[in-house]
């Protein structure tokens, strides 16, 4: 078998894989629907209760969209970080874009106190953590005019963050108990929180970040090799970085925005996609990448509805327990090769 054929192979099982996720995903919960009942509903039959109606239509399709929506946005704005930084360990929120998006929902949420009920607390929160986001990257963009290192753009992204971690631990510890569980429980992560309303807002908002995405990968390719082979071939490296930066701004700040700071994801994900098929060429990695991270967020999301329990368990505690391993694996290989 080819090398396409094989490649082709690979992401027709990936696709077929979410798919059975989705389906699964859809059908489990503490209100369990069947395979026949979900096919009805989309086939548009009558063949199913109000009761599963409504569940499907207003929660369990809302949060399985969100998880496919969420899964591509971060893997891609991961891989596009570590490629540009040529780092295994840069992801979508080592800028510091997350970090403004939960300073944003912390001025929200432990500003307004009990206030933040209704209309805040199902658009406010995102507007702000937008805002936050956008400030981050608006900042960071006027740092790429005048510094051309990006070892020291890194730096300073690790540096904005911390410090916009530092005013959020401070604003927690002022903050009243019943602001602070709030804040607390947005930071955990979440799925569920997104209703077909808001869907339709954080797609809109996606979909050009992913466009942008696609447009950096032929320069992404180029500087792998670094920046300066990179213009040698006729790249504009500040335009590619430029894009980078303002495509990962918008997919990491709406997912947070909508979901909380989902973690890593995006540095997972990119490193478990090199694995399974074997190629670094861009062209080939930006498209298995998104479908692997759909299908492991998905996963994360399954695995978070502990089946046969009541309970659903925070989705950052989940993704963390799937891609601390990876990250350790990613460190150890990378100190064999260096020895």
């Amino acid at each position: 078998m080819s090398g396409k054929s094989r490649y082709s192979l690979q992401l027709a099982v990936l696709f077929v894989i979410i798919i059975f996720l989705i389906i699964l995903d859809i059908s489990s919960g503490t209100v369990k629907i069947s395979f026949a009942e979900f096919f009805s509903y989309v086939s548009g039959s009558e063949d199913i209760s109000r009761q599963h109606l409504v569940i499907l239509r207003d929660f369990r399709i809302p949060r399985v969209l969100t998880a496919v929506l969420a899964g591509a946005a971060l893997s891609v704005s991961g891989l596009q970080m570590q490629t540009i930084f040529r780092n295994p360990l840069a992801g979508p929120y080592v800028l510091g874009i997350s970090s403004g998006a939960s300073l944003g929902a912390a001025i929200v949420v432990l500003g307004t106190g009990t206030l933040a009920t209704g209309i805040i607390a199902d658009w406010g929160i995102v507007a702000a953590a937008w805002m936050g986001a956008a400030v981050v990257m608006f900042l960071l963009l006027l740092v790429t005019l005048r510094i051309r290192n990006i070892m020291t753009i890194l730096i300073l992204g690790i540096m904005f963050s911390s410090g916009l971690s530092a005013i959020i631990s401070i604003m927690q510890y002022f903050g009243s108990a019943a602001a602070l569980k709030s804040f607390v429980i947005w930071s955990m992560g979440s799925l569920g929180d997104v209703t077909n309303s808001s869907l339709i807002v954080m797609t809109i908002t996606l979909i050009p970040g992913l466009i942008l995405a696609v447009l950096t990968v032929k320069g992404l390719n180029g500087m792998m090799l670094g920046e300066e082979y990179a213009s040698s071939v006729g790249i504009n490296v500040r335009r590619t970085r430029t894009l980078v930066f303002i495509s990962t701004s918008i997919l990491a700040g709406t997912v947070t925005a909508f979901c909380g700071p989902i973690g890593f994801i995006g540095i997972a994900v990119p490193h478990i996609t090199r694995f399974l098929i074997g190629k670094s060429d861009m062209r080939y990695l930006f498209p298995a990448t998104l479908l692997c991270g759909i299908a492991i967020l998905l996963i994360s999301d399954l695995i978070s509805q502990v089946p046969g329990s009541e309970r659903i368990l925070p989705l950052n505690a989940v993704t963390s327990l799937i891609g601390i391993p990876v990250v350790i694996w990613v460190v150890i290989k990378g100190r064999k090769l260096a020895n």
